[in-house]
């Protein structure tokens, strides 16, 4: 009876079936398969150097997947922050570089600090937009954050007017010397950008898995209606989490143009796509209500070793941009395979309890003395 049983439920690892531990770890083998890949065919693949190097890029991914994170919980999507990413660079660029004030006819030339603040809010606003017009007036995310990704993109290239500011180190003269530290200095041996992606990563580990706020989300993405019958504050939750995304998007621009000492208004394009396919690799639903901060980092990973292995074994950009297009459509594709596993095994445990509790009730009637047959 019991091999009979182990054979027809087949392999288990814990409570789920071999197929569903397969699929909820895809982000941590894809990453393995990956490394194996690429250490195979070059031999500086796997250099303390390059690993430094390849993470220090997956830092942009992850803070942007760690935004994206929050906002597909909840059971929306940003497609902004690739544009947010292009308009903080541009208003770091021009904040360093000097704002002319015509009312008192002076340059003003701000500190790091200052531009770094203004960044941030600039994009903690454009989240608070996407989150306005979603919870205000329900136009579908989607929809919402198209529009405003246009919109940052084209405040960046009217105030840039399409051009690059260069040489954003800044002048000791001026006071605004130190934005470098960015995207080019290493505390204790690791980038920057790297010590902010741990330090927001436990952050927001710790806020998903342990703070109220974090079971708020898993509820609004789970069942929307049900999670504000249950006192939930539905669109404050939306439009904190847009904010939170805003401002990681404005982080990244920042890194980016600190990094490259230099600030252009078509930086971050489709870094949007790079997020949500880091985000629904690690094992979050686009539907909302699943995913946590481990696939997303990740994810994160997968996509940013993908891109650079792919340079580093010489791979033509145009193979790049459609190998990043397949892994994308992979990802929703395993995406949708999970949520089917997961509902099969729901109906299989439903028909379970069904069959105990019809099996309770004839014993039930049968009473005592009545046959057991």
């Amino acid at each position: 009876m019991t091999s009979a049983s182990t054979q027809k439920s087949g392999l288990r690892i814990g409570n789920r079936s071999v197929g569903e531990f397969l699929m909820a770890q895809r982000a941590f083998i894809a990453l393995l398969v990956l490394i194996i890949i690429f250490a195979s065919l070059s031999d500086s693949f796997l250099t303390a150097t390059n690993l430094v190097t390849m993470t220090k890029h997956v830092a942009y991914n992850a803070l942007l997947s760690l935004g994206m994170l929050l906002v597909i919980l909840t059971g929306g999507i940003d497609l902004s922050i690739g544009s947010i990413v292009g308009l903080s660079g541009v208003i770091a660029g021009v904040m360093l570089k000097g704002m002319h004030l015509s009312v008192f006819d002076i340059n003003a030339y701000p500190s790091v600090l200052v531009v770094v603040i203004v960044a941030l809010v600039m994009g903690a606003c454009v989240g608070a937009l996407n989150g306005l017009v979603i919870t205000r007036f329900n136009v579908a995310p989607f929809i919402a954050t198209l529009g405003t990704m246009y919109m940052a993109r084209g405040a960046a290239l009217l105030i840039s007017k399409g051009a690059t500011y260069p040489d954003l180190a800044g002048e000791e003269a001026f006071g605004n010397t130190g934005f470098s530290f960015l995207g080019v200095s290493r505390p204790l041996g690791l980038p920057t950008s790297v010590w902010l992606m741990i330090i927001f990563a436990i952050v927001v580990a710790l806020v998903v898995a342990r703070a109220p706020f974090g079971r708020w989300l898993y509820a609004v993405g789970g069942n929307e209606r049900a999670a504000e019958l249950s006192g939930v504050p539905v669109k404050r939750v939306k439009m904190r989490v847009y904010m939170v995304s805003g401002c990681m998007a404005a982080l990244a621009g920042l890194i980016i143009a600190s990094e490259l000492t230099a600030a252009a208004p078509a930086a971050g394009e489709t870094y949007e796509m790079n997020a949500i396919a880091a985000v629904v690799i690690g094992g979050a639903s686009l539907a909302g209500g699943r995913g946590d901060v481990k696939g997303a980092l990740i994810g994160a990973f997968v996509i940013g070793f993908l891109n650079d292995g792919l340079v580093l074994v010489g791979v033509s950009s145009f193979w790049q941009t459609f190998l990043k297009g397949l892994v994308i459509g992979l990802a929703v594709m395993l995406d949708q395979g999970q949520q089917r596993l997961e509902r099969s095994r729901a109906a299989a445990q439903a028909a379970q309890e069904v069959k105990r509790e019809v099996a309770r009730m004839e014993r039930a009637a049968a009473g005592p003395g009545g046959a057991s047959t």
